[in-house]
């Protein structure tokens, strides 16, 4: 594919530089699925509590980031139905509805979401408004996320708080790193600002 092929226009995120097509947007959004799937399956147990340390909130983010609105929620919403339907691609090959853990799962639809709307005006382009980005999408996992945990397990707010957000802060602030070197940098490699 030659630079000179791709229409880029103003607005655009990534996966816009490939050439238009449904067959591209199937592949994506399939594609988007499976890295999520994929990602969850990096899973190390959290003492005390029973949501696992994923790739999954990295990849939904990234997929929303990279794909746009419409195809990253597209992404997320077939990574949950497929789940949900027994595919055991949840975190540490979970699937199902039920876990302490689902909340997050609904919360990454949103932050996907909410991701490529931002890209689409350009907050993957620097490090500082990518961080920004990852930062607000984890923010909106942990807000389905947490009240999930304390519903689904009958844990008080701060206690799931305790269980469900506090021992990932970390490990986001280094997935959020891990995308202002990656996104920015690719923007830069395609030559497109």
């Amino acid at each position: 594919m030659s630079t000179a092929s791709v229409s880029f226009r103003p607005g655009a995120v990534l996966a816009d530089l490939l050439p238009a097509s449904r067959v591209r947007d199937i592949a994506l959004v399939v594609g988007g699925a499976a890295l999520t799937g994929l990602a969850a399956q990096i899973s190390v147990p959290v003492p005390g509590s029973p949501v696992p340390v994923t790739g999954q909130t990295f990849a939904a983010l990234l997929v929303g980031t990279a794909f746009g609105a419409r195809r990253g929620f597209l992404s997320l919403a077939l990574y949950a139905l497929v789940g949900m339907a027994g595919m055991p691609w949840f975190a540490g090959g979970t699937s199902g509805a039920g876990g302490a853990s689902f909340g997050y799962v609904l919360g990454m639809l949103l932050a996907a979401t909410v991701a490529g709307a931002l890209a689409r005006r350009g907050a993957d382009r620097s490090a500082l408004r990518t961080a920004a980005t990852m930062a607000l999408g984890s923010a909106l996992i942990y807000a389905v996320g947490v009240p999930y945990l304390a519903l689904s397990t009958g844990m008080s707010f701060g206690a799931a708080v305790a269980a469900g957000l506090t021992p990932f802060l970390i490990g986001d602030a280094l997935k959020a790193a891990l995308a202002m070197g990656l996104l920015p940098a690719t923007w830069k490699l395609v030559g497109r600002k």
